[in-house]
């Protein structure tokens, strides 16, 4: 493949129209991988301003053909650059021949490392001889009070050494082994199986790899001597035959050959630290160096819930106290002077509670008096953050008092931290139950155990195991109740734990783990993302914490790293492997060390945050900036940013920050930057409302400060129809389309087609193509299709309270490359009635915003099935200032309760005028 440069590998359909359209003229092409049949390629072609797109598939006996229409003899060809060649010259079936090819991108070098966010990034660097020592100096130098298991893997080192080429990599290895294997071994006593000094030293010895990557020698090299370090932790065989490391050394310029070792070379890396730690763990186990077992510590009593008071205003100066007692499901109302309560009202009698927005300090409480007659008073708090605690407490009282055997409503906490390679304080107390600075929990609140815990944490070097049970056992001190462990998944010094209370462990399924590598080359794993996927009941969660690239100049690159992580994070139902990631949960979670940083003058960061301008700063934040130009976490969510940067600091205070590193190659400016962050996308008209957003200003063992959120999420369990089937047929309820109308961002004319998924369907569902095309802006395809070419859905249930619950996951298809040009949802709620309702939603496709959908549906329900009930998270709503009623007005007769609902997060902003030809005007949104 000598001319393969026209090869992209995986990028995006999106991607490659752009740089066709770059490039501009007739006859340009490239090929990529197929994003719809794993091992084919799609061949991409540009003529009269349009991308015509042909899938390259390849046979049972491997050979690659042009899909053709039925009937058409295919030609085969042996290989990719043989088939580009043939379809160079003229009349071979294609709009144009083949005639200019567009050549891949150079990517700038990467060498970023943990060197900069933590203690492990230049020592053994540093360590090489002025001038770059071959591996004889290494191993030629005796060292001093080196274990016997050193001494043995440094004696094979120096075995195979002789037939491999002396060069820096083997120096690293060779110094790896003389001073920090002793290192990793004492660590895997102690239960930490990471390899960290290992995995640094690694990426230390892979920079010149991927900063001269093009240099065939180098290769060589790399792949040698990791060859040679695989070796002297294999068992002691019979002499090897140095035949491999001889073919590798000739200077051999085929690019296939070329690609072959790089893919060999990620292979080794990928297997090395197995290996390694299985060698490591033997050694212990040899040596009877048994890990440290983890003592039981008893389980402590519960705690119950104390009796909290508030003071508040009642009407217009009069003074109160508000007494909830969760346990016995009371609040109590006492007036200033009076030493008994003048009223006391029963959870069940508590109808809806509402909060102002305008007054972020006022709630209104309507309850039942008397049959047919309620009440509603208006209190006044201190401080919003104790109108929070109070509702969070008449909140969990409603709970905890509900018959129901399945929950409504859960609370998660979601928690970030770079612990800069350093163990954790003795307590994290504070971290666990949101204290600190931002917006942060009450302390009547901050006790309250959540149902969810997940913890993603970057450079921890703990075992994963005394992880866990340090977090488990953190957790049982502060609340009283053992956790269970969901999953745990590791990518070198990338952690997520997932906990939920005992009584929630059998509501747990379907869990999936999976991890990416974003490191130097995409092949090292000290950046990249871990992720955990599940199901609760009948809502589905996807967590992901990552850690990206580093350096205030990097923003390219971290972007780079969302959109791989995004692409190759397999979690979820695999039913829905096609779409995009962000749309195959209900809630989905993204947290790490984002590592986006400020760009500003360092002087001006810390005078801004001197005087608390944290709004002067977040409009010059990477992370916002990115956003707003649609280049990452698109439709994504962050709660309001109150809290300091959280890195970089000095350790051990958090009074200063320290912002001048200095390095071997000069000094380096960190700027103080909100490095670790909390989003978070659901789908349409869900209930999740983030509670508390903020960082811990205790906890100074790293030089970033670990950062929390919280979140009150309504779930779904699995539906009981409160009908039992009869012997007649069962009504069905069904979902008709009258019209849907899509622009697609792209140079393309293919025809297309629909396909509908929904966990309320039996199987997916696909429509005809569509009826309607047109492409009169450059760039951009508009398509329709008339309810004819659009399928009737049945569900599988037709109850109102099952369906109201339900969405449907739509993506746009070309009908020759069965590609997706575009994925949205739609939330079912709003549609079910027996007039058509219009809907409108963005598509996506690999975190890109495409385009957009429009059309008109409903969902129709039998009338002896459209019974409901009031979800718990209900009864709360928000709602602006208004005339206030006088105090204890009499609402009569009982009024049905408004549910004030917010903007579906489908739905774009109201445009004043026609701007942007990706998106539709939406006639008569409100």
């Amino acid at each position: 493949m000598a001319a393969a440069s026209w090869y992209h590998r995986d990028i995006s359909r999106v991607v490659a129209e752009e740089l066709l359209a770059k490039a501009g003229r007739d006859g340009c092409f490239l090929v990529r991988d197929s994003e719809s049949v794993s091992g084919a390629y799609a061949l991409c072609l540009l003529f009269q301003r349009h991308v015509h797109t042909y899938r390259i598939l390849p046979d049972d006996e491997g050979l690659l053909s042009v899909q053709t229409i039925q009937g058409i003899q295919a030609k085969c060809f042996r290989t990719l650059p043989d088939l580009i060649g043939a379809y160079q010259q003229p009349n071979n079936g294609l709009v144009t021949p083949l005639l200019y090819p567009v050549h891949r991108p150079r990517q700038a070098a990467d060498e970023d490392s943990d060197g900069e966010d933590g203690r492990g990034g230049g020592h053994t660097a540093s360590a090489i001889p002025a001038g770059g020592a071959g591996a004889g100096a290494w191993l030629g130098a005796p060292i001093a009070g080196r274990t016997p298991i050193s001494q043995q893997l440094h004696q094979r080192l120096q075995e195979q050494v002789h037939s491999s080429p002396a060069n820096d990599f083997m120096g690293f290895m060779a110094e790896y082994l003389n001073h920090h294997l002793q290192l990793d071994l004492e660590a895997l006593r102690h239960g930490h199986p990471q390899l960290r000094h290992l995995s640094t030293a690694l990426v230390t010895a892979c920079r010149a790899l991927h900063r001269r990557v093009a240099r065939d020698r180098e290769i060589d090299f790399t792949l040698a001597g990791l060859e040679t370090l695989a070796r002297v932790f294999d068992p002691p065989v019979s002499p090897r035959s140095p035949a491999r490391e001889q073919g590798l050394l000739t200077s051999d310029p085929d690019l296939e050959l070329l690609l072959n070792k790089i893919s060999t070379v990620n292979h080794l890396l990928s297997s090395l630290e197995k290996k390694v730690l299985k060698s490591l763990q033997e050694t212990v186990s040899r040596h009877n160096l048994a890990l440290p077992s983890v003592a039981a510590a008893p389980p402590p009593a519960a705690k119950p819930l104390a009796v909290q008071s508030f003071e508040v205003k009642v009407g217009k100066s009069q003074r109160a106290a508000l007494t909830v007692d969760v346990e016995s499901g009371t609040v109590a109302i006492t007036k200033r002077g009076s030493g008994s309560p003048e009223e006391t009202i029963p959870q069940d009698k508590i109808l809806q509670l509402i909060k102002y927005q305008s007054v972020q300090s006022k709630v209104r409480l309507v309850y039942d008096r008397e049959p047919q007659r309620s009440l509603s008073k208006d209190f006044v708090f201190p401080s919003a953050r104790k109108r929070e605690a109070f509702c969070q407490l008449l909140q969990l009282m409603k709970i905890q008092h509900s018959n129901l055997d399945e929950p409504d409503l859960i609370s998660v906490y979601v928690g970030t931290w770079n612990m800069g390679s350093t163990p954790p304080p003795c307590s994290l107390a504070s971290w666990l139950t949101s204290r600190g600075l931002g917006r942060t929990q009450d302390e009547t609140t901050a006790c309250i155990p959540h149902d969810i815990y997940v913890i993603g944490t970057q450079e921890n070097s703990l075992g994963d195991r005394e992880w866990v049970e340090f977090l488990r056992a953190s957790l049982k001190t502060l609340m009283a109740i053992d956790y269970r462990v969901v999953a745990l998944q590791c990518l070198w010094s990338i952690k997520i734990v997932v906990l939920v209370k005992p009584e929630h462990e059998r509501r747990i399924s379907h869990v999936h783990t999976s991890s990416v590598k974003t490191g130097i080359a995409n092949t090292l794993g000290n950046k990249g993302a871990v992720g955990v996927s599940f199901l609760f009941n009948g809502t589905s969660f996807g967590f992901v914490n990552c850690h990206l690239a580093s350096g205030s100049e990097k923003t390219h690159r971290r972007n780079q790293n969302y959109s791989d992580i995004l692409r190759s994070l397999v979690l979820g139902d695999k039913r829905l492997g096609a779409f995009d990631l962000t749309l195959r949960f209900t809630h989905l979670f993204w947290f790490g060390d984002l590592n986006y940083r400020l760009d500003m003058d360092v002087q001006d960061i810390l005078a801004h945050i001197t005087k608390k301008e944290f709004e002067a700063l977040l409009a010059v934040d990477q992370l916002n900036l990115e956003r707003e130009k649609n280049k990452v976490f698109l439709r994504f969510s962050e709660g309001d940013i109150s809290f300091p940067p959280t890195y970089r600091y000095e350790r051990g205070s958090r009074d200063s920050y320290m912002w001048q590193k200095f390095k071997p190659t000069g000094m380096r400016i960190n700027v103080p930057s909100w490095c670790d962050r909390i989003l978070w996308k659901s789908h349409p008209e869900t209930h999740l409302v983030c509670n508390s957003y903020g960082c811990t200003d205790d906890i100074v063992t790293s030089d970033h400060s670990p950062v929390f959120a919280t979140f009150e999420v309504g779930v779904t369990s699995q539906f009981v129809p409160k009908k039992a089937p009869g012997s007649g047929p069962e009504p069905l309820a069904c979902i008709e389309w009258e019209s849907i109308e899509v622009i697609v961002k792209t140079a393309s004319r293919s025809k297309c087609y629909i396909e509908f998924h929904s966990y309320c369907l039996e199987e997916a569902q696909r429509s005809g193509e569509n009826t309607s095309q047109s492409c009169d802006i450059p760039g951009f395809l508009k398509l329709g299709w008339s309810a004819k070419h659009l399928p009737v859905l049945n569900p599988i249930l037709p109850d109102l309270e099952y369906l109201g619950d339900q969405h449907l996951l739509l993506s746009i298809k070309g009908v020759e490359s069965c590609e997706s040009y575009g994925e949205c949802c739609i939330a079912m709620r709003s549609m079910i009635g027996s007039m058509a309702q219009q809907f409108e939603t963005f598509l996506f496709h690999r975190g890109e915003e495409t385009g957009s959908m429009r059309g008109w549906m409903k969902v129709r329900v039998p009338k002896d099935r459209r019974s409901t009930r009031e979800r718990l998270y209900e009864w709360i709503s928000f709602e602006e200032e208004d005339a206030e009623p006088a105090a204890d007005a009499p609402m009569c007769p009982k009024p049905p309760l408004q549910r004030l609902r917010s903007r579906p997060r489908s739905l774009p902003e109201p445009a004043a005028g026609y701007t942007n030809p990706a998106y539709f005007i939406f006639e008569g949104v409100p």
